[in-house]
């Protein structure tokens, strides 16, 4: 087994940013393989134009309200969720160069997850997590959350900075869908789509295939009551995923699992919400990347089985951020993870990816192991 040093990374850039579409930023970028091409699934996606010097999401100086910010500063529409395509034959330089968007029969960017008819587009937005390709059939999770006024940060200089984003958290569900047509029903636990609801893990934020291809491993995260993010592990047969009945949690390193969600035991801690988990053939261990909480630093960790345990974190990139444009909030970076499909030699080499609130773009990393 390989220990987990890096020897040198490199930044390529923001992905995604000359594209026809006016598309000037988007967040979650989960990629999802599929036979042929890969999947890339994003959150929020903003459709206008930027201003340089200018905050995204302050012009003037003001806030965007928490509202559909469609028609708001410069942003001429916001899709919650939406998805491009890439191809599995050149590697990251597809990522780079060669993507086509997802577009709904007028020849716009399509949201892949719709809000239902009760669900209120200023309120409620759907917010993509991880997903699997398995029996012909697209499995993508998500994660329901509800808008909240501005709040402020404390702890800050005057005291007086707003949270750039505030919402809570409703819970996660699944939904399954064709990739020809790319239309989508979400699965019901009962009479809900609500599968994990917020005093849950939210499931889905990484589905791992196991060696063998027939049990999947779910990791989810949740705020624990001291402010903790800690991550949480579930397991399922494939042929069971549309079976809520079916999933097991971790409830001890033995290991062992029970169907009580409420037996669920943490597997390590402070990775806010998103997080990467494949297994390494040049480590010859699993590998989990994440944000280390919401600082600069993305962190690592190896395991040798896929609920671990888990060894302290290692950092594998920490984000140098452009500070020309005087923000009104602090700085915010998040969804650090890896891209596994994209890995070189083995796995010596990954890629990883971050957003950085103010950017707003997936930014890609290259790293190397020693």
């Amino acid at each position: 087994m390989k220990s987990l040093n890096v020897i040198n990374t490199k930044d390529l850039g923001p992905l995604f940013v000359e594209n026809p579409h006016r598309m000037i930023g988007q967040d979650g970028a989960f990629s999802i393989p599929m036979p042929s091409q890969t999947l890339w699934f994003f959150g929020d996606t903003l459709i206008g134009k930027r201003i340089p010097g200018e905050s995204l999401w302050f012009p003037n100086g003001q806030p965007l309200p928490p509202e559909n910010m469609s028609g708001k500063g410069t942003i001429q529409h916001m899709f919650c969720n939406t998805g491009l395509l890439v191809s599995h034959d050149g590697g990251v330089e597809s990522v780079l160069n060669d993507y086509r968007y997802i577009l709904d029969e007028n020849g716009k960017l399509k949201t892949l997850i719709p809000l239902l008819q009760d669900e209120d587009k200023d309120k409620d937005r759907i917010w993509c997590q991880h997903g699997v390709f398995t029996d012909g059939k697209l499995y993508l999770s998500f994660i329901k959350v509800r808008m909240l006024p501005h709040g402020f940060l404390t702890g800050s200089d005057d005291g007086s900075k707003l949270l750039p984003v505030n919402f809570e958290i409703i819970g996660s569900g699944l939904v399954v869908g064709d990739p020809q047509t790319w239309t989508f029903k979400r699965l019901l636990k009962a009479d809900d789509y609500i599968w994990w609801p917020k005093n849950a893990p939210h499931f889905g934020s990484c589905i791992l295939k196991d060696s063998n291809h027939n049990r999947l491993y779910f990791y989810g995260v949740l705020m624990d009551s001291s402010g903790v993010q800690r991550c949480y592990v579930a397991r399922v047969a494939v042929n069971d995923i549309e079976d809520y009945s079916k999933y097991e949690y971790l409830r001890s390193s033995k290991p062992e699992w029970s169907k009580n969600i409420n037996d669920a035991m943490s597997i390590f801690s402070d990775a806010p919400s998103e997080v990467s988990v494949s297994y390494n053939h040049y480590l010859k261990r699993y590998l989990a990347v994440h944000s280390f909480m919401t600082s600069a630093k993305i962190v690592g960790r190896t395991a040798l089985n896929p609920w671990g345990p888990w060894s302290e974190p290692v950092a594998l990139y920490t984000v140098n951020v452009d500070d020309s444009v005087k923000l009104p909030y602090s700085c915010l970076i998040y969804a650090g993870k890896e891209h596994p499909e994209l890995a070189e030699d083995n796995g010596k080499t990954i890629y990883i990816t971050y957003i950085e609130f103010e950017e707003y773009y997936p930014h890609l990393i290259r790293v190397a192991f020693e």
